[in-house]
């Protein structure tokens, strides 16, 4: 028996064909399902309007992608056969290796290759697919806008260098820092190798003389690599975020950046020293002192940096940190766009002519009463008509009506597939007929019926307006917020348009905003791709001229075409002129690189730089999509417009009938709110000390199981006149609360019309006055002994009690506090409104309607019914010019009168009869009306 068997040679043709038919097999099965997604992309795209985009993106992806894939492998797989060919004379010539007894001998050059080879190969694909994701960061490099911009007060570099060229290069770093530490692995894997070799031959130790020609060269690139990192590391210490403040700092100023120039120096000396030793008798002694000076120099910066910051820098802190924390303040405003928010004082007064009710009325007809989660509840039961619709949101919005500016809601009747019965959960019924949603509701925000139910000005179907000139032509809604399937349309099989009493009507898609199916063979490819191949090739009801209709939930939408934008997660839902809906998206360019701007956390991403740059429109019936820039200012913006010319297009292109429904950001105010309340301190002192610090203010919310929790206020939007300006625009406002306190001491509001857009206003109150916020009016209303005593009946009579959000509204020179109060059976999940509380700081009133409390707030007329009636400061009245007394009986009978009225009232709101339990209401309302004019 041989000793042992030879690996068997394989011909070098013969083993190329192989390898080629292996590659390419592997190719087919793991690039079909990504040239297949690649081919729908396409079609998708160029359904609308937007190929250029496609492409381009696509060009870059894989252009990234190549460019680094390749450079990885060349420098891989050329570092091993440099390496190999430098250690060729000590590696073994083959390995023996035992197989079932029989002894196998293994080439060690050829395995060794080949598995370079893969190792080389697989790496290069994992790099160039993590830079291919990053293709953002190199596109905007290459693209970036070459307008200087501002500079930074530490190295005098311009914002463009900050925004796009620093994250270009540390990501460059970054690949060149993970390939010089494979390399030096390498390098130390073949000194192992041939080192292990040469002492196996039997040689002396005296003579085993390790090659470290190899090393010395790699390990020369990594110390190059890493002073390249320290290098970049400098400008990073602009981006720290510190217990006090973010950016450099003194310690950072005086010591740590030129002793980061010091290590630099020292890591590119030692990189110097490793290269000679790889020319003049390499020794491994030689890399250890390479290292050696950059280590030290790194050891004395950790120890000076110390001895600063302990004894020279903390003893005297607000003294040296003052120019930087002026710094961070400055840039941090600049960052949020907080420098765009202009401060007023604001008087917050407590009298009831402070509110100046007459010259406010357009605020105060404008007081939203309807909570949006009670309007949904509502609207669930009163317009949803079938169980597969829904409305998945409430929007505010204002329009024209009857000639006036009105505070609206809106919601959209959006057609959910999961509802649909059991039974008709097929094919066809999900893809070809029950495809879109239709139409809207729409209602003023104080708008109630006397059941306490919403006054709708559209609803139903087919909608139906009450307002003349307002009216929607075309009320589908195949794109919107639950439209996550795809459907086909224009097939011979109609389409479920809306239920009309036995029958239904139906309708046909007359839009273009889907993919053409076209012939068999594409119709099979779009079927395979879809998930449908089972359906689709075979269904008589779809011929060529049909279309898919895919991505149509709009927030998915959005972020397949312009993936680089982040997107406030609430669309809104507007009526055009032409009475079109559309969806309005609202979309940001971040970055976490400005320089000396503190981080704050936007949804995941943690950033210090934002703005509102873009608005995106989508069409509800053909999901056309139309980016609009309404920043021009925004240099990231600027960049991508460069890289998509025609994805974008201005402001001024945007139809009125939009324009005019535009609004401030909600996500965006929230984070000005959250940084506002500690960067609208500008004087370092003051911040240093934190002496003024503001946070959002809280409110009493429900929890999921119905009881109460405290939270933090959202944006409200009001339809107002602010303090100081002379016309009624829309703004969304916050309210703010010193820290840990309750009471308030301040609000931002943004603003939504005309040239104001996208502007800021902030106002402080007076710091020697106290001023209640909405906890402390809550705690008020629960401690009103006939308030709590109603609200305390209506929830043990078969009902519970719903409390809204408590809304603060400037009004005049004081604040006025407004909770709608609802009434919910236990039987029924429709809440109705049967309380509205207002107050002021020092008076507090509530009626059944805004009128009644109104009237007993500002004394115009006694509470509409004596449970409601709070005491407030006593109303003069004239008395009676003439009039005898009133006889006893008379008086008599009206007290009996209402208290029968309040009887059967408790009575039938216990039974859940809601609507007879508010005639009675008013029925008890006009009892007491007469008792108090015969008391007169």
């Amino acid at each position: 028996m041989p000793e042992s068997i030879d690996w068997p040679r394989m011909h070098p043709p013969r083993r190329r064909r192989f390898l080629l038919i292996l590659a390419v097999l592997a190719g087919i099965f793991f690039g079909a399902r990504t040239a297949l997604s690649y081919y729908m992309d396409v079609l998708w795209f160029e359904s609308l309007g937007y190929r250029d985009v496609f492409w381009k993106t696509l060009t870059l992806q894989w252009g990234i992608f190549t460019a680094f894939a390749a450079a990885t492998f060349l420098i891989l797989y050329g570092s091993f056969l440099a390496l190999k060919r430098a250690h060729l004379p000590d590696l073994p010539s083959g390995q023996t290796i035992f197989i079932g007894g029989q002894p196998l001998k293994l080439p060690v050059e050829p395995v060794l290759r080949l598995v370079a080879l893969g190792v080389s190969l697989a790496i290069a694909a994992a790099t160039g697919g993590g830079m291919m994701v990053e293709w953002p960061t190199l596109a905007l490099f290459w693209y970036a806008p070459r307008t200087a911009g501002g500079v930074d007060p530490i190295f005098g570099k311009p914002l463009n260098f900050f925004l796009f060229t620093l994250p270009a290069w540390q990501l460059l770093a970054g690949w060149l820092l993970t390939l010089a530490v494979i390399t030096c692995v390498l390098a130390v894997f073949f000194i192992l190798v041939t080192g292990g070799a040469r002492a196996f031959a039997g040689r002396r130790s005296s003579y085993v003389r390790l090659p470290w020609h190899g090393l010395s060269i790699t390990f020369a690139v990594l110390l190059l690599v890493l002073a390249m990192r320290v290098y970049l590391g400098r400008f990073e210490r602009l981006f720290d975020d510190h217990t006090i403040f973010g950016g450099v700092t003194y310690t950072d100023a005086h010591v740590t950046l030129t002793g980061m120039l010091v290590v630099c120096g020292a890591l590119t000396l030692g990189a110097l020293i490793a290269a000679a030793n790889a020319v003049w008798a390499p020794r491994g002694r030689r890399l250890v002192a390479a290292i050696l000076p950059a280590a030290v120099c790194y050891l004395a910066l950790q120890v000076v940096a110390w001895y600063v910051s302990s004894f020279i820098v903390k003893p005297n802190e607000l003294v040296r940190e003052q120019p930087y924390i002026a710094h961070n303040i400055e840039l941090t405003r600049q960052a949020y766009g907080l420098d765009r928010v202009s401060q007023r004082e604001f008087p917050a007064e407590t009298d009831v002519a402070a509110a100046d009710p007459a010259n406010n009325q357009a605020t105060l007809q404008n007081i939203r009463l309807w909570d949006w989660r009670a309007l949904q509840d509502t609207l669930r039961q009163i317009q949803e008509i079938r169980t597969y619709y829904d409305f998945p949101d409430i929007d505010i919005d204002r329009y024209e009506i009857d000639g006036k500016t009105r505070q609206v809601m809106l919601a959209t009747r959006e057609l959910n597939v999961d509802k649909l019965p059991e039974s008709s959960r097929n094919w066809i019924n999900e893809k070809l007929i029950y495809t879109h949603g239709y139409g809207i509701t729409m209602n003023p925000v104080n708008g109630f019926t006397p059941e306490g139910l919403p006054t709708l000005i559209l609803s139903n179907m087919p909608v139906q307006s009450t307002v003349h000139g307002l009216a929607v032509t075309r009320p589908e809604v195949y794109f919107g917020e639950l439209t996550n399937t795809d459907v086909y349309v224009k097939t011979r099989q109609k389409e479920f348009n809306y239920p009309q009493g036995q029958t239904n009507s139906l309708t046909s898609y007359e839009g273009t905003g889907g993919i053409v199916l076209g012939g068999f063979l594409r119709r099979i490819i779009i079927a395979l791709d879809r998930g449908d191949l089972a359906k689709l090739p075979f269904s008589d009801d779809v011929n060529k001229d049909s279309q898919l209709l895919m991505r149509r939930n709009v927030r998915d939408r959005v972020s397949a075409l312009a993936p680089f934008l982040t997107y406030d997660p609430d669309p809104y839902i507007v009526v055009g002129d032409d009475g079109r809906l559309s969806w309005i998206m609202d979309a940001f360019t971040i970055s976490d690189s400005y320089p000396y701007a503190s981080h704050y956390r936007l949804d995941n991403n943690l950033i210090n730089y934002v703005r509102n740059s873009v608005k995106v429109v989508i069409d509800a019936y053909d999901g056309r999509t139309t980016f609009y820039v309404f920043d021009k200012g925004d240099p990231i913006i600027a960049a991508y417009r460069r890289i998509f010319p025609n994805l974008f297009k201005d402001e001024a292109m945007m139809p009125r009938g939009l324009r005019n429904h535009v609004r401030y950001p909600e996500l965006l105010l929230k984070m000005q709110a959250e940084v506002y309340g500690l960067y609208h301190m500008t004087d370092p002192g003051a911040f240093y000390n934190r002496e003024d610090l503001w946070t959002v203010a809280t409110e009493v919310g429900m929890s999921e199981g119905g009881g109460q929790t405290t939270q933090t206020m959202q944006p409200n939007f009001v339809l107002m006149k602010l303090p100081g300006e002379t016309g009624v625009e829309f703004v969304e406002i916050l309210p703010f609360t010193p820290a840990n306190r309750n009471n308030l001491i301040g609000w931002i509001a943004g603003r939504s019309d005309g040239a104001q857009y996208g502007t800021s206003v902030a106002y402080s109150f007076p710091k020697t006055k106290l001023v209640d916020g909405p906890l402390q009016i809550e705690a008020r209303i629960d401690q009103n002994a006939q308030l709590s005593g109603q609200l305390t009946l209506w929830n043990q009579q078969g009902s519970h009690v719903r409390r809204g959000a408590l809304l603060v509204i400037p009004s005049g020179r004081a604040l006025l506090y407004a909770e709608p109060i609802y009434l919910q059976a236990e039987r029924s999940p429709m809440p109705e409104l049967r309380l509205v509380v207002l107050a002021l700081q020092d008076r507090l009133a509530y009626g059944p309607n805004f009128e009644s409390a109104m009237a007993a707030l500002f004394g115009g007329a006694v509470s509409s019914m004596s449970a409601a009636a709070v005491p407030t400061e006593p109303v003069r009245r004239a008395p009676a010019a003439t009039g005898e007394p009133q006889p006893a009986a008379d008086l008599n009978a009206l007290i009996a009168e209402a208290a029968k009225d309040l009887a059967d009232y408790q009575r039938l709101t216990a039974e859940g009869k809601l609507g007879e339990a508010g005639q009675k209401l008013e029925e008890l309302k006009r009892a007491i009306d007469k008792l108090n004019t015969r008391q007169r």
